[in-house]
């Protein structure tokens, strides 16, 4: 009897889609048009690239990066909302300069 044995072809991965990216000249990678239009992509945007320990690399846009951040740490300060706690400070410093 075999043996269940994982590995590269028989490993249930979550569907993804493929693309095929280039790598133009100067090493720069071209994204095809219909990439760039499902991730919402436009020139200038900043991409942050995390390198894995195989070798394998992972691109996400640093507005995707920061909206997956949204509320990450919102457990440190529950029933808190340390964004107005800080706008309040500012507001505070600002009306103590004025009435200098």
């Amino acid at each position: 009897m075999w043996a269940y044995q994982e590995s590269w072809y028989n490993h249930r991965m979550e569907h993804t889609d493929r693309y095929t990216i280039a790598l133009g000249e100067r090493g720069r990678l071209v994204v095809p048009a219909r990439l760039r239009q499902r991730l919402d992509l436009h020139p200038g945007d900043r991409l942050i690239v995390t390198v894995d320990a195989k070798g394998g690399f992972r691109v996400v846009s640093a507005r995707e990066q920061a909206r997956r951040l949204c509320g990450f740490y919102r457990d440190l300060a529950p029933g808190r909302s340390l964004a107005d706690e800080l706008i309040a400070e500012r507001r505070e410093e600002a009306r103590r300069e004025d009435a200098r």
